[in-house]
């Protein structure tokens, strides 16, 4: 915990400014006069407002471009030729990783100082040896982001900044220090079971470069863990043009999840399945790999098939085979002992005969024997099943070839007959017909099972990606935006005080509905929800609430139409916690007005949530009341499945109107029977 519990950390280049001083490679070169000229290039723009406030009131530095990809930090090197650039390490698009050498191409005289999420030194040191002046964790304070940008190039420490009258503005760091213990410890516990895991994991850039990888993967592909940040996945796995078609996919193309295998040396196989994280906006942050050694399973599915093909072979072995020789008139003229074990006649009893004898006696009257000579003769070979008679008179299932021969000349010799018993194959058949159903019935329940062991492992993965990096950002938004309120309030303008407030609400409320949704989801799968049902008014008990969204959107317009006098039996705070949810969906992905109406349908009443957008994509109807299920905009993606689910578990049922675009909400009536 000492290491990965400090509040910040850097790593630097030999001769950078540091917190014991500055020892500077050339004590000739000038420093710059005035205000530094800074870049700042993060994907998330609350980030580089708190960096570009912390700026300004430090009076040591002025922003002069912002980007939100690598591509925007290459142009604006080229553009502005900055003094310093705060690059952050994953983005969509090109990654720090990758712009960091192109940024000091296009502007040889910038000092870079990488912003990373990510504590791993080894990832650090590869930044390093690209060029970076330095590299900083996002925990770091927003002092330690201003001295580390102004040390890389002057190689002097920028004191805190102060009032006027120099008083010590230093807020009570009681309350700083909880909010940053408690993130710490969730992360904490992410990581332990992101290092405990028994399978492979990795977290990527967009680029498929790892950033943090757990000694599973280490023992898996061979390599020591330092070893593998900084480097590309594809290449550990020795599959890089597979990852990057699947990187591909998921960046480019929008897909969620892509599995791959990769086959290995001495048939051993690898077994990936990469996810995406998302930011609230649905714009991609970072890939998150789970690899899985599968060779075993391969192996098994390999000897299975030998096995297979060894039983066929075996299977054909042990026929008995009748093999003998006609000549053209039917008159049997050789016998070999397969022939004598399966129809009973030695060669000195059957040889001379009419091959007539071995057909049961209305087949014989038919004079079918001889026309199966007359279509071999015709065709070169002729074949059939039938019954047949051994000498004792008992018949048998047998199958039939009769071929023609030929001399070289082309003369008709005679005609090889070959007879086998299949008279245990059809018992065999008739049993098969029984194992095929039993069969297939399980391996319908297996193909489920794997089916449902896979969704499970991919939304377990989901979900922990989900709720960290739901709660890192509004939590660190919140800690650091209260902080420089409480240390800067007198300094701060109107407007900056606003920004900064809001973005502390956007965060509080951010964190309420995940904690919210997360909890309601564990005790609805869990069936320890408890329910207070009532009977009551349904005008009376949305009322409350409607007016209550109406304060936490003021710039949607929220309409109603509630029917006075309609009972209904419900909990009156899960109703709530439903309307909530579909209005606040109707207002981030709708269009103003959103408009709510009752009505009676027999023994249920029903609350239509609609609003003036297009409605739902045709595309996502099907999974949209799956829990993660997002239409690319903020949130976890399990408001519509908790609505259903509350609502399933007051009797009642939330479905999605495609022909009204509207989302209705159905309970029992007051008064219905149960």
């Amino acid at each position: 915990m000492a290491e990965r519990g400090r509040r910040w950390r850097a790593w630097r280049q030999p001769g950078s400014w540091s917190l014991t001083g500055y020892t500077s490679p050339d004590p000739a070169a000038p420093r710059p006069a005035g205000q530094l000229r800074v870049v700042l290039v993060d994907d998330s723009a609350e980030v580089r407002t708190l960096v570009r406030t912390k700026l300004r009131l430090s009076g040591a530095a002025v922003v002069e471009g912002e980007g939100a990809d690598g591509a925007d930090a290459v142009e604006l090197a080229r553009r502005l030729q900055p003094d310093a650039m705060l690059l952050d390490v994953s983005m969509p698009g090109m990654d720090g990783l990758a712009a960091l050498p192109l940024v000091l191409e296009a502007s040889p005289g910038t000092c870079v100082v990488m912003f990373s999420g990510f504590d791993e030194e080894p990832l650090a040191l590869r930044a390093l040896e690209l060029g970076a002046a330095s590299y900083l964790t996002k925990t770091s304070s927003l002092e330690d982001v201003v001295a580390e940008l102004v040390g890389a190039v002057t190689g002097e420490a920028v004191a805190p900044h102060r009032r006027p009258d120099d008083s010590d503005t230093t807020v009570p760091a009681s309350e700083e220090t909880y909010r940053s213990h408690v993130l710490e410890e969730q992360v904490e516990r992410f990581q332990n079971v992101f290092e405990d895991a028994a399978i492979g994991m990795a977290t990527m850039t967009l680029q498929g470069r790892i950033v943090r990888a757990n000694d599973a993967l280490s023992r898996i592909v061979g390599q020591e863990t330092e070893a593998l940040l900084g480097t590309s996945f594809g290449a550990a796995v020795g599959d890089e043009p597979a990852m990057a078609e699947a990187t591909k996919a998921i960046v480019e193309k929008g897909a969620d999840v892509v599995t791959l295998e990769h086959p290995l040396a001495d048939d051993a196989y690898l077994r990936t399945t990469l996810t995406v994280v998302r930011d609230p906006a649905g714009q991609s942050l970072y890939l998150f790999a789970q690899c899985q050694d599968v060779t075993p399973q391969r192996s098994a599915e390999l000897e299975l098939r030998r096995s297979e093909q060894r039983f066929r072979l075996m299977v054909d072995v042990v026929r008995d085979y009748a093999i003998f020789m006609l000549d053209p008139d039917g008159l049997i003229t050789s016998w070999n002992l397969g022939a004598e074990r399966s129809k009973g006649w030695t060669a000195d009893e059957i040889i001379g005969q009419h091959f007539r004898v071995f057909y049961p006696e209305e087949q014989r009257a038919a004079r079918h024997p001889e026309h199966e000579l007359e279509l071999a003769l015709r065709d070169g070979v002729y074949q059939e099943e039938g019954w047949r008679v051994r000498k004792d008179g008992s018949q048998f299932w047998a199958h039939v070839t009769i071929t023609k021969i030929v001399d070289e000349e082309g003369r008709h010799l005679g005609f090889a007959k070959v007879t086998r018993d299949q008279t245990e194959r059809m018992e065999m058949l008739k049993q098969q017909d029984q194992y095929a159903d039993a069969l297939a019935e399980a391996n319908t329940r297996l193909a489920q099972v794997n089916a449902e062991l896979a969704a499970a492992a991919d939304e377990q993965a989901r979900f922990l990606a989900v709720t960290a990096h739901e709660l890192r950002a509004p939590v660190g938004i919140l800690s650091m935006s209260g902080r420089m309120l409480g240390e800067h309030w007198a300094e701060l303008d109107q407007v900056e005080r606003g920004e900064l407030l809001t973005s502390m609400q956007s965060g509080a409320a951010r964190l309420q509905r995940l904690l919210g949704d997360l909890l309601t989801t564990a005790r609805l799968q869990a069936a320890t929800l408890d329910l207070d049902l009532r009977e009551g008014d349904l005008a009376e008990l949305l009322g409350p609430v409607l007016q209550r969204l109406r304060i936490a959107h003021p710039s949607a317009e929220v309409e109603q139409e509630l029917t006075p006098g309609l009972g209904v039996r419900a909990d009156a705070d899960r109703l709530g916690q439903i309307l909530d949810n579909l209005v606040s969906n109707a207002v981030a992905h709708g269009q103003s007005p959103v408009r709510v109406t009752t009505r009676l349908v027999e023994d249920h009443v029903e609350v239509w949530v609609c609003d003036a957008g297009d409605g739902v994509p045709e595309e996502l109807r099907d999974r949209l009341f799956e829990r993660f299920a997002t239409r690319g905009g903020p949130g976890t993606g399990l408001g519509l499945h908790i609505s259903r689910e509350l609502a399933r578990a007051q009797g009642g049922d939330v479905t999605y109107s495609a022909e009204s675009k509207a989302f209705v909400v159905r309970l029992p009536r007051a008064g219905a029977p149960s």
